[in-house]
């Protein structure tokens, strides 16, 4: 099991807990449970896991709190599994710095597609590879360019900006206000609107049909999310 990916499971219930370890050692990783968030900050300075999957409501803290200790020093992804479904609180764990949400009750088979995203992800940082493709799209950070269908395509700055902040996580979910901040700046995160019709343009540039992306996903009310496959 030794190189198995390794997963911190951070979950106070017990039944979901087993159930969480049990799926993902059946499916070939490994997994290892704590029930708090202090525990969860220690077990994470001993072993540096490859991923963590994260409840918000533990007994001696808001699991939130993880997130914001982790992102100071780690990129590792963390997945909130939680109870908790209004918008505001996945807006919140996603500004943090969670890379996915999903909600209670879950599905064993979706959860575990989730953590292959975020690992193939992790897999192409570690790797350093500077050209990302998916479909006919290809994205080559180095040289700031961009081809579809291996045709030179041609973007504005905001675009190519919107783009690459993008492509830094495939998969992951960007909230308006992190992809405002980073291409507008601070003053700018509450213009959701700027945000709205230059993705539009970019969309336009890239998709077939822009009223059903292939590329550049929505999460409806929080933001968006460059496929990952």
């Amino acid at each position: 099991m030794l190189n198995n990916p390794y997963i911190l499971i951070v979950e106070d219930d017990a039944e979901i807990s087993q159930f969480l370890q049990s799926s993902l050692r059946l499916n070939g990783y490994e997994a290892v449970c704590v029930s708090h968030l202090d525990e969860a900050v220690k077990r994470f300075a001993m072993s540096k896991p490859q991923l963590t999957i994260l409840d918000l409501n533990l007994p001696d803290g808001d699991g939130a709190d993880f997130i914001t200790s982790i992102r100071s020093h780690s990129d590792m992804p963390i997945i909130v599994l939680s109870a908790k479904q209004s918008e505001q609180e996945k807006v919140r764990c996603f500004d943090l710095g969670a890379d996915d949400y999903l909600a209670k009750p879950f599905g064993i088979q979706e959860l575990l597609a989730r953590i292959r995203v975020s690992l193939k992800r992790t897999t192409k940082m570690s790797l350093r590879d500077d050209i990302y493709e998916v479909g006919a799209l290809e994205i080559d950070l180095i040289n700031q360019s961009v081809k579809l269908n291996q045709a030179p395509l041609h973007l504005t700055p905001t675009e190519f900006k919107l783009l690459f902040k993008l492509v830094q996580k495939p998969g992951k979910v960007f909230t308006h206000r992190q992809l405002l901040n980073d291409v507008w700046g601070a003053e700018y995160v509450d213009e959701v609107h700027y945000l709205r019709i230059h993705m539009g343009r970019l969309r336009a540039r890239l998709e077939q049909n822009p009223a059903t992306p292939r590329y550049i996903l929505t999460e409806a009310g929080i933001g968006y999310r460059l496929a990952a496959s």
